[in-house]
């Protein structure tokens, strides 16, 4: 580690200790009751209660499943979808209007009526998150395939190249890095849309233990709740930088668009 990063992790370390040890007093010194803000030590307690009690590991499996079913789905279909009207605009100019429509239409008012379809199930939660993750990825790709670099196009076909060498040579790689930015979006993307679904119709999930703890007035445990949704989003957007930074290793932390 070079000095500069330790001097910068060191500094995140301290903000870090600054916002708990805030969280931890702040609160009683201002006579704020612990219903509506808990100290820091308080929720602590109530993680190490609900951890068994309430099965928090499971429950956060479940959302992590989830999350992870429904960004995959969303990505690889708003990808396709993306390369399939880049390739072709005709077939962009027919649909387009069709896929304006649905992204303007708010994705969390889909969730009752997944619910109504499909009971209180996994599904539900899954499909929200695919509508959500979709858009992300798809207009990334789009938009790459929109402004590629026509002359790389036509020295491709000066050596004969077919349609799909084409693709395959100059268009995917070229995107790629855009690719990777709307995958960053959507990662986190996906844990709000699977959040929405268990929130709406879930008998099991964060979400579900976030409306259980709401209905108890338990604010420690909706915080413990957060902090784990927190977490798995977290985890499932460096997932996608460290996957980003093996795929795009050869260029610079600039040119993938930092991080």
């Amino acid at each position: 580690m070079t000095r500069d990063k330790l001097i910068t992790s060191l500094w995140s370390l301290a903000v870090l200790v600054a916002f708990l040890l805030a969280w931890q007093y702040l609160p009683g010194w201002l006579g704020v009751p612990d219903f509506v803000l808990p100290p820091f030590t308080h929720v602590l307690s109530e993680m190490a209660r609900i951890w068994d009690g309430e099965r928090l590991l499971w429950h956060a499996g479940v959302t992590s499943l989830e999350v992870v079913v429904g960004f995959v789905l969303g990505s690889l279909l708003g990808a396709l979808i993306g390369y399939a009207l880049g390739i072709s605009p005709r077939v962009e100019a027919v649909l387009s209007p069709y896929l304006l429509a649905l992204q303007i239409a708010p994705k969390v008012a889909f969730a009752p009526l997944f619910v109504m379809w499909l009971g209180y199930t996994v599904y539900p939660k899954i499909l929200v998150a695919v509508l959500i993750v979709f858009f992300p990825v798809l207009i990334n790709v789009l938009s790459a395939m929109r402004t590629m670099d026509g002359d790389l196009i036509n020295l491709a076909r000066s050596f004969s190249a077919t349609r799909l060498q084409v693709f395959r040579m100059v268009e995917f790689p070229t995107t790629l890095p855009p690719l990777f930015s709307g995958l960053r979006i959507a990662s986190t993307l996906a844990v709000i849309g699977v959040v929405v679904g268990e929130l709406v119709g879930g008998n099991m999930g964060l979400g579900y233990l976030l409306v259980f703890f709401e209905g108890q007035g338990n604010t420690a445990a909706v915080f413990v709740v957060i902090g784990a949704l927190t977490v798995i989003g977290i985890v499932a957007y460096y997932a996608v930088v460290l996957a980003e930074q093996r795929v795009l290793h050869y260029l610079s932390t600039t040119d993938r668009g930092g991080h």
